[in-house]
């Protein structure tokens, strides 16, 4: 079957090559990968790694790898769109992420809420303003799949835009939920499956989503999370890699927050640690980096960020030059099966974001959230979750409704809405409303080269005049 596939974010440093590795070892699809990115330099190496792929003795598709100066072009007569993008640089994510600390406010991920998140949709739905229009004219018809952070408050935009658009979020932290559930099955019954293998009914928002019942065949593996704690709580337990990976890897972490949140409230938070605990008031699990290591996870900074994104940009020229071989292997995303379903090749289950029809009963209509879908031909159809318990529901509820009007704010480019959120946010709990408009004023300057295009000329003045009212 021949596609088209423009991958918006085409110069990505990891996820293009995932996304490439899993098509090329997808038999029965081919076509044109149109690649488009600011960085053209980066998408034109990624191109070369195509052609590599292609000649690999392991590859069972052919793709045609195109890079194109305009988005437009890119566009034209698409049947999927995939959208993964950094939006801003390293350095207004370091603002994001490390401003908040002179408040004593600690992010251990700052891409989806908390102050750094708020900045982050900011610098992004304008951007997605524009990419759901230039869809609307050159692809109306083609399936979208975001992996850009803030997640939830990009897929609004393109929804909002427009209304038609046939799009979705994809996030792989449900994912890891089911690995560390197979973990618990291993553990406590001896019994090694695949995550695959496991039924999870998972509800909320990206990265707050939470696990309410969870099967293997007739085994309730939440059950079985009591027994598990009692061996593993204290010392933490992470489940890909090496056990105690976390205390040396910024990304890993022990599930002890995952096994305090299920102790509490009686459902499995989905997410990794990391995100989690931005979600809840910093006084809960992240008061300060002895907490952050008394919880066994980690504070992941830019330096880290840069550092490894400096690693991957070496590794791309190296193998764009053919010095270096492009390992094939499958991932366990699944963004090439969604595009299989899709196209009516085989019918496919799993967790994605889109807007609420009343998938999750008590969130509002129209909020994003996550649960899971049923992809088949050419159509995606939300499954209604069982309801979040109330007291889950109230932690959800105050983060899904920061975001909504963190929207609302965005798309009236009105301040004022925006810094309503952002001093709702959780983690700003413990810090007066005045000290909250001074950060967030601040933070809007050091990323004003990308706000001022959309948010109006003279941008400091307008910052110093909304200081002062």
């Amino acid at each position: 079957m021949k596609i088209k596939i423009c991958y918006i974010g085409g110069g990505s440093k990891n996820w293009a090559r995932v996304f490439m590795s899993d098509l090329a070892l997808t038999e029965g699809l081919s076509g044109e990968i149109a690649l488009y990115d600011i960085d053209r330099e980066a998408a034109e190496k990624n191109a070369k790694i195509g052609g590599y792929i292609n000649d690999d003795k392991s590859c069972v598709s052919h793709f045609d790898y195109t890079v194109h100066d305009s988005l437009e072009t890119a566009l034209y007569g698409s049947d999927f769109v995939i959208i993964s993008i950094l939006p801003g640089t390293f350095e207004e994510m370091r603002s994001d992420v490390h401003e908040p600390e002179s408040l004593g406010v600690y992010q251990s991920v700052g891409d989806t809420v908390g102050p750094g998140g708020v900045l982050r949709a900011m610098r992004t739905v304008p951007l997605y303003e524009e990419f759901a229009q230039k869809i609307k004219e050159f692809c109306p018809n083609a399936w979208v799949i975001n992996y850009t952070n803030p997640m939830s408050i990009c897929t609004k935009a393109l929804y909002d835009v427009f209304p038609k658009i046939k799009a979705f979020g994809c996030c792989h932290e449900v994912f890891h939920a089911q690995e560390f559930l197979a973990l618990v099955l291993r553990e406590t019954k001896g019994i090694s499956v695949s995550r695959k293998d496991i039924f999870t009914d998972a509800s909320g928002i990206n990265h707050f989503t939470w696990i309410t019942e969870a099967r293997y065949k007739d085994i309730d593996l939440l059950s079985l999370l009591p027994e598990f704690m009692e061996r593993y709580y204290e010392e933490g337990y992470f489940e890909r890699g090496d056990r105690f990976q976390f205390k040396t890897d910024t990304f890993a972490y022990g599930n002890k927050v995952k096994m305090d949140l299920y102790k509490k409230y009686g459902a499995l938070g989905a997410a990794g640690d990391r995100h989690l605990v931005e979600f809840m008031p910093n006084t809960w699990y992240l008061k300060d980096p002895q907490t952050v290591m008394d919880w066994k996870y980690g504070l992941t900074t830019v330096d880290f960020r840069e550092a490894r994104q400096k690693q991957q940009i070496e590794e791309t020229a190296l193998m764009a030059e053919g010095k270096k071989k492009f390992e094939l292997k499958s991932s366990d995303e699944e963004g090439v099966a969604i595009i299989k379903a899709l196209l009516g090749l085989s019918p496919l289950v799993t967790n994605v974001n889109m807007p609420n029809v009343g998938q999750v009963p008590n969130l509002p209509i129209g909020s994003v959230v996550e649960t899971n879908c049923l992809f088949s031909s050419d159509a995606i159809r939300p499954i209604t979750a069982k309801p979040l318990p109330t007291a889950v529901l109230n932690l959800v509820y105050r983060n899904c409704l920061n975001i909504d009007l963190c929207y609302e704010g965005i798309k009236e480019r009105n301040l004022n809405k925006i810094f309503l959120s952002f001093i709702n946010q959780p983690l700003l709990g413990t810090i007066s409303v005045e000290d909250g408009k001074k950060l967030f004023v601040k933070m809007c300057r050091n990323t004003k080269a990308f706000l001022e295009p959309y948010y109006g000329e003279n941008f400091d003045k307008i910052l110093d005049d909304y200081l002062k009212s």
